[in-house]
């Protein structure tokens, strides 16, 4: 049986690190529980940003995101890369790290995107395969996210959630489990983001992405420059309490560990343009708090030596969609 979140620790709420808000973090220690770092940022150099990673890295837990390993591209898998993730996710302790269930280029070209798999048996033995050799190499499990997209393929044999948790439970990694995508996606190919929600393995959802969207009418674009809107954060609760820990009856006193009282997987909040004060940011972390404290004022909370354990980090029938017809648009995240 699988442990909860792969037996990773609950870190609480976090915020992507962004160069905007280097010394504001630096000079003022802000009370948020960790920090998402894209790991391109920080590969190739040893300058200024390296340098701010590594002082963050002192004070909070650091998890590494990627947006170029292109674990399904039919191009052989970049072992340089894989050298510089696995040198800087020591240098840092990071937590886990994480990337996207997508391929990002073709012929040694990077396109910066994330673009989508056929949803196929083939597509899927493909990238197991590539997962369990990333995992052999990194030593250490591999958490991938759900991408936002915008088109389908004639191809796909299977819902999106059969392949996320035939892929984690085959391949044995973990999963990001981006709620706003989620939404997104729903919305561009016109199925129910609550099937999707239901439908992943929940012992294998590590952490949550939260992030606003571009709302066009006939279609929706993931561009992290806005506020989570209410549609995701309905989303947001029932993923939460789908995937936390039940097993024992309400903790009366939380005084001791107020961060990680709450045993579900890491929420982070994503922003990526038209990027606010680190105040906003904050404020939209005090909202996600909140739908988790209602959330557990109803039901089991999980294991008080779960939700308060320390976050060492060094520990650490097919069916094809019907796709609505939409532009070939992805805004990836920033890289710095």
């Amino acid at each position: 049986m699988v442990a909860p979140r792969l037996g990773l620790p609950a870190l609480g709420f976090g915020v992507g690190l962004r160069t905007v808000h280097y010394r504001h973090i630096l000079e003022t220690q802000p009370a948020v529980d960790w920090f998402e770092a894209i790991s391109e940022n920080y590969l190739d150099t040893q300058g200024r940003p390296r340098s701010v990673l590594e002082q963050v890295a002192e004070r909070y837990p650091i998890v590494l995101h990627g947006v170029s390993l292109s674990i399904g591209s039919t191009d052989p898998l970049n072992f340089d890369y894989l050298r510089k993730l696995k040198e800087l996710a020591a240098t840092v302790r990071a937590v886990w790290v994480s990337d996207h269930v997508c391929w990002t280029g073709v012929l040694g070209r990077n396109t910066h995107d994330l673009l989508p798999l056929p949803l196929a048996e083939d597509s899927l033995q493909h990238v197991i395969e590539r997962v369990r050799t990333v995992q052999d190499y990194l030593e250490r499990p591999l958490v991938l996210e759900n991408p936002s997209s915008y088109v389908t393929f004639r191809q796909s044999t299977m819902p999106e959630w059969e392949f996320l948790t035939r892929l984690s439970e085959d391949a044995n990694c973990g999963l990001l489990l981006d709620v706003n995508n989620v939404y997104v996606s729903s919305r561009n190919h016109d199925f129910d983001p609550e099937e999707f929600l239901r439908g992943v393995p929940a012992e294998r959802v590590v952490q949550f992405h939260l992030a606003g969207h571009t709302d066009l009418g006939t279609h929706v674009i993931d561009t992290h420059d806005h506020a989570v809107v209410d549609s995701v954060w309905r989303l947001y609760r029932l993923a939460w309490e789908l995937t936390r820990v039940r097993d024992v009856a309400s903790v009366r006193d939380t005084s001791e560990c107020p961060r990680h009282i709450f045993a579900g997987p890491s929420t982070l909040l994503e922003w990526d343009a038209h990027i606010p004060p680190f105040e906003r940011l904050q404020s939209e972390l005090d909202r996600a708090r909140g739908f988790v404290q209602e959330a557990a004022g109803r039901r089991p909370r999980g294991t008080f030596n779960d939700a308060c354990q320390t976050t060492d980090r060094g520990d650490v029938a097919p069916r094809p969609h019907q796709a609505v017809p939409q532009p070939a648009v992805f805004a990836a995240a920033e890289v710095e």
